[in-house]
Order: C-alpha cells, then structure tokens, then sequence
C-alpha cells in the first residue's frame, strides 16, 4: 500500500512539472523538476533486491546520476555527460540480469534505429562546425542503445519498456534540439522520461519475485 501511493505522489508531482510549472523563475522549474526523480529513487530503494547480484545498488546510481543530469541540462555537455554515467550504470545493472541473447529482429531494428540517429543528429551538429558536441552525441546515442540492448536480454518486461521509453525521450529530445520543434515535445519528452525511470525503479522488485520463481 505504502509503495502504491508512493507511485501515485510521483505521478502527481510528474503532471505537476509538466503541465503547471512555469519556465520562469528557472530555480521553481528545476526543482520541480528533480522532485518526480528524487521520489522515484526512495520508491527504488524501498524495492526487495535480486539476490546474489548488485543490480539494485546499481540502479540506484543510474537514477542519482539521470537526476543529476535532469538539473544541469541547461549545461547541455554536463547534462549529457550526467545522463552518460547513468546509461553506463544501467548497463551494467542489466548485464547482472541477461537471461537471453537479444532476438535478432530487435537487434537489428537497434542498429538501424542507432545508425540512422547517427547519421541525422550527429551529422547535422557536425556540419554545423561543432565537432566535440558531434562526437558526444555519438557516444550517446551508442551508449543509450547499448542500454537498451542489455534491457532486452534481461527478459523483463518493466525494464524493457522503460528502456524503449527512455530512447523515445530522448530522441524527441535530439530532434527538437538539433533539427526541428516537435509539436508537444515537452510534455513527450518528460511523460517517457519519468515513465521510464519509475519502471526501472519498479523492476527491481518484479525481477526478484520472478528469480525467487525460477530458483525454486
């Protein structure tokens, strides 16, 4: 019960941010901004860990760095590096998990969907002269993918989901960064975001009861 109405605060105080807080005063937005993400990591901690792995302490940090990279996105290269760290340490959460090799349908539909992101973001920042944000955009994108790639091979549907939703969030993002507005995109950007980061956080606990099955 406790954990249910946990949820139901974080999703409040996501619709809160997203469609009543204004862009001015900036200290209002941003803190408004990190609360969803500060409630969803004590939703995460509250979570029965996987035994014998440290994907949960893992996680964690994933989280903590994704929140920080929520506060200094206004710095985009410290946002991004921020959000960087916390792909790398979903990664290795997710490796503990791998129950599977990836199918190779949705291989290939990652390695597309990366090298096409690829060639438009990463290309159009490049022409535009500025090669250190190109080459960070790269790496990015390769590491959120690989994120996604090692959500899949844990077979759990909550970690999947968020992953796919946190590469949707961010691509809008990319896109209404670097090549065009995207009608609605903050409300798209933020809604995938804050779902994605609150499956993650809720399948710590789904993934241990599903393991406590197999082991027994």
């Amino acid at each position: 019960m406790k954990q249910k109405i946990l949820i139901s605060v974080i999703v409040l105080f996501g619709i809160i941010y997203i469609f009543f807080i204004p862009a001015e005063p900036v200290i209002v937005k941003l803190s408004f901004k990190v609360v969803p993400m500060l409630l969803i990591i004590w939703l995460a901690s509250l979570q029965k860990a996987p035994p014998n792995t440290s994907f949960k302490n893992w996680l964690l940090l994933g989280l903590l760095f994704c929140m920080i990279g929520d506060a200094t996105l206004q710095w985009f290269l410290i946002g991004l590096s921020s959000f960087l760290i916390g792909h790398i340490c979903y990664i290795v959460a997710f490796i503990q998990l791998k129950e599977k090799a990836i199918i190779k349908p949705a291989a290939s539909l990652l390695l597309l969907y990366g090298g096409f992101m690829i060639f438009w973001i990463a290309g159009t920042v490049f022409k535009s002269g500025d090669l250190i944000l190109a080459i960070a955009v790269v790496a990015y994108i390769t590491v959120i993918l690989t994120m996604g790639w090692t959500a899949i091979q844990t077979n759990a549907k909550f970690a999947i989901i968020g992953a796919l939703s946190f590469i949707f969030s961010d691509s809008i993002l990319s896109i209404n960064m670097f090549i065009t507005d995207v009608p609605f995109s903050h409300a798209l950007i933020m809604v995938s975001y804050y779902g994605a980061q609150l499956l993650f956080a809720i399948s710590i606990s789904y993934y241990s009861v599903i393991r406590k099955k197999v082991l027994e």
